[in-house]
């Protein structure tokens, strides 16, 4: 997801608060301007009917469990954005199992 753009602040929120809210902010986008850190989001069971979403944009899945047939079983790990969008294309992202 992206960032809101129309987010409401308690008004007992003092300077300090604040300040370490927006570090905190420059920190993360720093780190993505710098390639050290993925747009990784909390897992889900499976990938995104809404939202806005950027290619790039990664899902892991929170209920792994092994699927296909003998010889070519695996585990979806998760869900890549491949298209820009709302709420995007995605697709799966696979590891095989061996069995």
């Amino acid at each position: 997801m992206r960032l809101k753009t129309s987010v409401k602040v308690p008004d007992n929120y003092r300077r300090g608060d604040w300040i370490r809210i927006l570090d905190e902010i420059d920190r993360n986008v720093n780190l993505l301007a710098e390639g050290k850190l993925s747009a990784n989001y909390n897992a889900t069971t499976a990938a995104p009917t809404t939202g806005i979403y950027a290619k790039g944009d990664f899902l892991r899945n929170s209920n792994p469990s092994e699927s296909g047939s003998g010889g070519s079983k695996y585990i979806i790990f998760g869900w890549i954005c491949t298209v820009s969008g709302t709420p995007g294309t995605w697709n799966e992202c696979r590891f095989l199992t061996g069995n």
